[in-house]
């Protein structure tokens, strides 16, 4: 039977509506939805990919165990009742810490497993919960948390109304947004252009969107913070900082105080930008009738990442562009995360309420910075790490050090992870539970769509039924959370598979009908799950609307401007800037920056046949005078070596690079034996995070540091 499918694409942050066609149970066609009401008809690459996806031949579909003669296959009962009575057996002799959670980057483009991962890993009772956030997006949340009162009320780009777009270490064309669900991103940022706008691109690199950009300008990696302090700096010289009834002078004064220590002319040098345009760009943007500064990994990542993203918001807020149309503003999602109302509110977050064993790092919302994962488990005594469970993670590749944390995972006692794949980190496990894939079951964008830069709400339904006896994510972590329970208790486990009669669409329909658009809402709409079944190409909101101080979380309703714990963090700032004016570009001191690629979103994406086509892409890029002075030519195998590690490595030569600095992609690395990624293994490349250090994090929220690495460079034949 023929059928066209509507559903929205689950692999990067822009949600793009996919229209899919079906003959005889098999795709026979993948496009971009032309009727969706948020993407328009835009598709990348990745989206049609969902369908290899599903047919991987290398996917595992039912649970294995990891025996002395090898991997074999076992039953779910099986599993998941010896996986219940290993854990509690661990917890009870050595305490709740000594199992650990690490969820990777794909559960938030899952409901199931968010809504269901989340009440698993609660009833584990332990401290150490790890994410990809410490490694991404950290510091956008803390300062949300701490000057708004809520870690999901994240400013968004009006992209589609603003004048003037200032994008720092942010690629949208390769991303399609994130922290901004932006599909269609190119034809957005060019009719920013159309209607006389402009955007600028501050990058070490010329990424792609900086190659389309009005303006390109290269900054040495590590000193956005300079930077933006700069232009904090002339905003209060030129007398062009607004008044905000929610914020207060006091808060105004104390930042034109720090600001006076650098101005333009003083960070020119360290930052490579010059003091002209500097001022230039600082004036630009307060004079544009709506302007909005944007920050993305590139920051984010870096020594002062959570100081980047305050000043960014800051810099929002005292030009008056901050909860304005064309500025910086906030969804208001059908499920809404963030109300103080919403029966979906998420937690608002919470601060160096504990700390890590080893090093004392700060958790946030209750989780602990990922770069202490490793040393957790290595080093001894009362708290040590010896279970981990993972779902849809791949720290070997995605953390900093991978090589540490490889040897770490082998010596755990025990390892379950929730993955439909054999890779670099679950190939230590003694338990594999693959859930089903996007296609087989049913999904709802809980966090992108707080994201998105245009209200919207879409429900998509399988496509396909999955084969017999798999299971969705959430009915695992639903089964092995009642294990965990009947153990605790004494009570004998069943033999068949705990079921349950609350599910992910349930939950959802229920937050639908209490939200803003629904008939329990403050808009009094007609907003249900019935309603999204029935609009298979989404269902369009309606533009970002101001909603300060109204939507402020914080205890007055004001904004925290200079939040009392980030001050502590600027006499570290000082410091750094001193060694900076020493620093010297040289044979010894590159610094090494992460990419992204279009086709390349995750580790787990290099075993799709069609998105490794064409040019490798894990390259050492170098500048041409750079690889001159070493005598290194285009395409020569290279060594990079930093405090972590060394890797081999093809140059790349590319004006792209600004001189002394070069760039290595992220997730791959698949050379490392014990894995089952056939594809991804013929393009292995070599991992980034062999070179970056686990020491080297953003001290004040944890996060790593992955952007402006020391590294050497040297021939191979040296």
């Amino acid at each position: 039977m023929d059928q066209i499918h509507y559903r929205a694409c689950t692999i990067c942050e822009a949600m793009c509506g996919l229209q899919i066609e079906v003959k005889d149970g098999f795709i026979a066609g993948f496009k971009g939805d032309p009727e969706d009401k948020f993407s328009r008809g835009h598709i990348c690459p990745k989206g049609p990919e969902l369908k290899s996806l599903y047919q991987d031949p290398d996917r595992i579909k039912f649970p294995i165990k990891r025996t002395e003669s090898g991997w074999e296959p076992v039953s779910w009962q099986e599993a998941f009742s010896d996986i219940a009575t290993q854990i509690i057996k661990i917890q009870e002799q050595y305490g709740n810490d000594s199992v650990a959670v690490y969820n990777g980057n794909p559960n938030v483009h899952n409901y199931g497993s968010m809504l269901f991962g989340q009440r698993f890993a609660s009833r584990l009772k332990t401290k150490n919960n790890f994410s990809a956030t410490s490694v991404d997006q950290l510091p956008h949340q803390l300062l949300s948390y701490l000057m708004f009162g809520h870690q999901l009320l994240i400013p968004i780009p009006d992209i589609d109304h603003t004048d003037f777009f200032l994008i720092l270490g942010g690629n949208p064309f390769a991303s399609n947004g994130s922290l901004m669900s932006v599909p269609d991103v190119k034809k957005r940022l060019k009719a920013i252009q159309e209607r006389g706008g402009k955007y600028i691109v501050v990058d070490p690199r010329k990424t792609e969107t900086a190659s389309h950009a009005d303006e390109h300008i290269f900054i040495r990696p590590g000193t956005d913070a300079y930077f933006l302090f700069a232009i904090v700096n002339v905003l209060f010289e030129r007398k062009m900082v607004q008044k905000n009834d929610l914020i207060s002078e006091a808060d105004l004064d104390e930042i034109r105080n720090w600001a006076s220590e650098y101005s333009p002319k003083k960070v020119e040098k360290i930052t490579g930008i010059s003091s002209e345009n500097i001022e230039r760009i600082a004036e630009e943007f307060a004079n544009a009738k709506t302007a909005v500064c944007y920050g993305r990994v590139g920051v984010s990542t870096q020594e002062f990442g959570a100081i980047c993203q305050w000043l960014i918001n800051v810099i929002n807020i005292i030009t008056g562009n901050l909860d304005k149309r064309g500025g910086a503003m906030f969804t208001l999602p059908a499920v809404d995360l963030v109300g103080p109302g919403s029966a979906m509110r998420s937690s608002p977050g919470s601060f160096n309420a504990y700390q890590s064993r080893v090093r004392k790092l700060p958790e946030f919302s209750e989780e602990l910075p990922v770069a202490a994962l490793a040393e957790e488990i290595l080093t001894p005594g009362e708290g040590k790490i010896r279970a981990l469970f993972t779902s849809a993670g791949n720290p070997v590749l995605s953390t900093p050090n991978g090589t540490k944390l490889d040897l770490a995972l082998s010596g755990l006692d025990f390892m379950v992870c929730v993955d439909f794949y054999l890779n670099e980190t679950t190939k230590h496990a003694n338990y594999i539970l693959p859930p089903t894939s996007a296609l087989e079951h049913d999904h709802y964008d809980l966090i992108f769509n707080v994201f998105a830069v245009r209200n919207t709400t879409r429900y998509s339904q399988p496509l396909f039924d999955p084969e017999p006896g798999m299971l969705h994510d959430w009915e695992i972590f639903s089964d092995l959370t009642k294990r965990l329970e009947l153990v605790r208790a004494g009570k004998p486990l069943p033999k068949e598979i705990i079921r349950t009669k609350l599910t992910p669409a349930s939950i959802i329909d229920h937050a639908l009908k209490t939200g803003p658009y629904g008939p329990k809402g403050k808009l009094g709409g007609e907003m249900s799950l019935d309603l999204l079944k029935n609009s298979p190409h989404g269902v369009d909101l309606g533009p970002l609307q101001s909603c300060f101080p109204e939507r402020l979380c914080t205890e007055d309703q004001k904004i925290r401007l200079v939040p009392l714990k980030l001050k502590e963090d600027f006499p570290r700032l000082s410091l750094k800037f001193k060694e900076w004016e020493s620093f010297t570009e040289g044979h010894s001191n590159f610094l090494l920056i992460g990419r992204r690629h279009l086709r390349s979103n995750n580790s787990w994406m290099h075993n799709l046949p069609k998105l490794m086509t064409g040019k490798p892409r894990c390259t050492l890029m170098i500048h041409p005078e750079d690889a001159s002075r070493l005598g290194i030519a285009d395409d020569e195998k290279v060594i990079v070596e930093s405090s972590a590690g060394s890797v081999l490595i093809s140059a790349e030569v590319t004006k792209e690079l600004m001189k002394g600095v070069v760039s290595i992609p992220h997730g791959f690395g698949h050379n490392r034996t014990g894995t089952n990624q056939k594809v991804a293994t013929e393009f292995s490349g070599v991992s980034i995070n062999d070179l970056t250090d686990d020491q080297s994090i953003d001290v004040f929220s944890g996060n790593a540091a992955f952007s402006g690495i020391k590294v050497s460079i040297k021939k191979q034949n040296l």
